[in-house]
């Protein structure tokens, strides 16, 4: 399983249920990236997608601890043991962890890469994302020319989970 992300340079990754900055080639990225696959979510990112429904092109599983949550052309698990046998039926290269907060930190010790857009910015946040960079178990194995978004900078990185 895989986790896609971006990141200010102090690893915040949202504030009041939204993305800090849209950068239209790291939409592009997770499109790309993710189109075709299986795309895991918690209740909050999948309301905070335009028209809070579930992106196309990919399956989309919810993982909410509201047993009575349903939504329209999503997958919903309510236990990380109930999303284990969801995710079975398929690659397991093919899933991305793509939030929000609480979700990444239950699901990041079952991840072995994250595609992590690292913006060169503090922004005002109250989300976060692990620092990776603190994390011995993580190395950076790819990393992008610097990319330039009006007067933001940032680079797109892949980190990999170490030999355990």
């Amino acid at each position: 399983m895989k986790m896609i992300v971006a990141v200010d340079e102090n690893w915040a990754i949202g504030k009041d249920n939204d993305l800090l900055v849209s950068i239209p080639a790291d939409k592009k990225f997770f499109r790309e990236e993710t189109t075709g696959g299986v795309v895991v979510m918690g209740r909050k990112t999948l309301e905070s997608l335009p028209g809070g429904r579930a992106l196309q092109g990919r399956v989309n599983v919810v993982l909410t601890s509201d047993p009575a949550y349903e939504a329209k052309d999503v997958i919903t698990a309510h236990s990380l043991e109930e999303l284990k046998e969801v995710l079975a039926p398929y690659d397991d290269d093919r899933v991305y962890v793509i939030g929000g907060g609480s979700i990444y930190r239950q699901l990041l010790g079952q991840c072995n890469m994250v595609h992590v857009t690292k913006i060169d910015w503090a922004y005002e946040a109250d989300t976060w994302f692990p620092n990776l960079d603190e994390d011995a178990e993580w190395e950076i194995t790819g990393s992008s020319e610097e990319q330039t978004y009006f007067d933001l900078t940032y680079h797109f990185l892949r980190y990999e989970r170490t030999a355990r």
